[in-house]
């Protein structure tokens, strides 16, 4: 896995800064060489947030099941 530059401290961090990312691409004023680092900054960020996201549910899943409860489905 590629080690993400500048790691943003938290979950909502990451989203924020991608959502700037993507309001910039759509918006289609960044010169090519911009919107390329821009575009690979975003699937860095897209990346660190899937794996916040997995790692959050592996954890609510295991305190259910360590409490009895039945475990989210995985979709």
């Amino acid at each position: 896995m590629t080690e993400i530059k500048n790691e943003p401290k938290d979950f909502e961090a990451a989203l924020a800064e991608l959502e700037q990312i993507v309001s910039q691409l759509e918006q289609g004023n960044l010169p090519l060489e911009e919107a390329i680092e821009a575009y690979k900054r975003g699937t860095q960020l897209s990346q660190f947030c899937k794996n916040k996201l997995t790692s959050a549910q592996e954890t609510v899943a295991k305190l259910m099941t360590d409490q009895g409860s039945v475990p989210l489905d995985k979709e």
